[in-house]
């Protein structure tokens, strides 16, 4: 609860500070001191100490799993901030809104890592979705940008039509929101009705709309690329691994108590071919870096659906590490992205020689994406995997992902090679010592992660 209303509450105030602090750089530091209250609080939350004792009524269920991954979240906000604040701040001329809306997207991401309800989910989801809409067309001078933001709406709209159509079939064959469900023996498959079936399918395709997984992918290579990159970091990492989030307590809640009227596995097994492959074929024909991170992350969305297919305790710590791997490296691949004036893979060509920090940096993030070991994204590619070999299921889904995490390689380093290989006059704007020092500090994590893993797993039991 702390997460949910401090971040509404901070959102609140940098609302009154929109038009009393005339400063646009200081709507930056107001954001950074709010989110590590935010983070603050939340650990407190952790460990027992809130500052707000409200009754939910069982709507919302705070856990160990669902605060440490609060924490994940607005630990990388901060990072993101940290690194892009600035930028944000470049984005229009209104600097201050572009950071509420931020805090009300965290407000979402809390919600969603705690409901305990069909209503909250749908709450948690809009909460998250509306400030993305409008930051998304945040460039208001760029058609890219209006036609990303309308594009963005309108399918967002139709996606949560059909969530709203799946829970209202559910709460038809169930009579409660509630994930908890007491079935009796009486039913179509035993205590479970064609209701529910048809719902939670409505459900599950709202969802794969949310977490951009093929078939319902279409919308995000344009999206992602006509956003400003600096708004498609935030957007491709902290707002799609909490809709991940949202989907496993879904799918633990639910759609394992109906295994017997229909096989989820078989589906999502479907599902997770199908976004690994159009993810990663068409990522190898980009000549534009963002773009080519755009279906990236798509692919990157095919290993995190393991998650939702294995459904133990392997599946919910990799996507634990996998929220916390595949976020601080795509906020670093990003916050380089946005300094570079050309953002083909002909605009690395030399890096290395003009910008050496950067082009180390940016090829350890690569490497964390691409699943190298000694990184953070290692590891959370190796605890999908397992959890997939735990299940004892569909073991062939395990040679399908290295295969496909082997052609990822190929489009990842393209940018290495661009950048240590080829001779070039790379364009960037001015790198300043502290930004530097940011995106080394944010390299050494992950790679302590990836060594260390215990220090990210311990939060879940101490």
């Amino acid at each position: 609860m702390n997460a949910i209303i401090f971040s509404a509450g901070w959102g609140i105030i940098m609302m009154f500070c929109s038009f009393l602090v005339r400063n646009k750089s200081s709507f930056r530091h107001i954001a950074v001191v709010g989110l590590l209250v935010l983070l603050v609080v939340n650990i407190l939350d952790s460990n027992g100490v809130a500052v707000f004792h409200i009754d939910s009524k069982n709507m919302l269920a705070y856990t160990r799993f669902g605060l440490l991954f609060n924490s994940i979240a607005i630990a990388s906000t901060l990072i993101y901030v940290l690194l892009s604040g600035k930028d944000i701040a470049r984005i229009g001329s209104y600097a201050a809104e572009y950071f509420i809306l931020i805090f009300f997207v965290l407000c979402g991401v809390a919600i969603l890592s705690s409901y305990n309800n069909l209503l909250m989910l749908f709450l948690g989801i809009e909460i998250l979705s509306i400030p993305l809409y409008i930051l998304t067309g945040s460039d208001k001078r760029n058609l890219k940008s209006n036609e990303a933001s309308l594009k963005y709406f309108l399918m967002g709209s139709f996606s949560t039509a059909l969530m709203v159509m799946g829970i209202a079939l559910m709460y038809g064959g169930t009579g409660t929101f509630s994930l908890d469900v007491v079935r009796t023996e009486t039913g179509l498959y035993k205590g479970v009705s064609f209701l529910e079936i048809i719902g939670l399918l409505f459900l599950m395709v709202s969802m794969c709309f949310k977490v951009s997984a093929a078939p319902f992918h279409f919308w995000t290579p344009d999206v992602y690329d006509g956003a400003p990159g600096v708004i498609t970091s935030f957007m491709a990492t902290i707002v799609k691994v909490a809709g991940f989030i949202a989907f496993l307590k879904l799918c633990y809640g639910r759609m394992t108590t109906t295994s017997t009227a229909i096989d989820w596995q078989l589906l999502f097994a479907v599902i997770i071919i199908a976004t690994l492959l159009f993810g990663n074929i068409t990522a190898i024909f980009q000549q534009s870096v963002k773009r080519m991170l755009a279906y990236s992350s798509i692919a990157q969305a095919g290993f995190m659906l393991f998650a939702l297919f294995s459904l133990n305790d392997f599946a919910s710590k990799g996507l634990l590490m996998y929220s916390a791997a595949y976020s601080l490296a795509t906020i670093g691949l990003f916050a380089v992205l946005v300094k570079m004036k050309d953002v083909t893979f002909e605009g690395y060509n030399g890096l290395a020689k003009t910008q050496p920090v950067l082009a180390a940096t940016n090829a350890i993030f690569l490497f964390s994406l691409a699943g190298i070991p000694l990184t953070a994204g290692f590891l959370a590619k190796y605890y999908m995997l397992a959890s997939v070999v735990e299940t004892g299921n569909y073991i062939w889904l395990v040679v399908v992902a290295v295969l496909f995490a082997a052609i990822s390689t190929y489009y990842y380093f393209r940018v290495i090679q661009a950048m240590y290989f080829k001779t070039g006059e790379p364009q960037t704007e001015n790198i300043t010592g502290s930004f530097k020092f940011g995106l080394i500090a944010l390299a050494a994590i992950i790679i302590i992660i990836g060594v260390l893993p215990q220090y990210l797993f311990n939060w879940l039991y101490f």
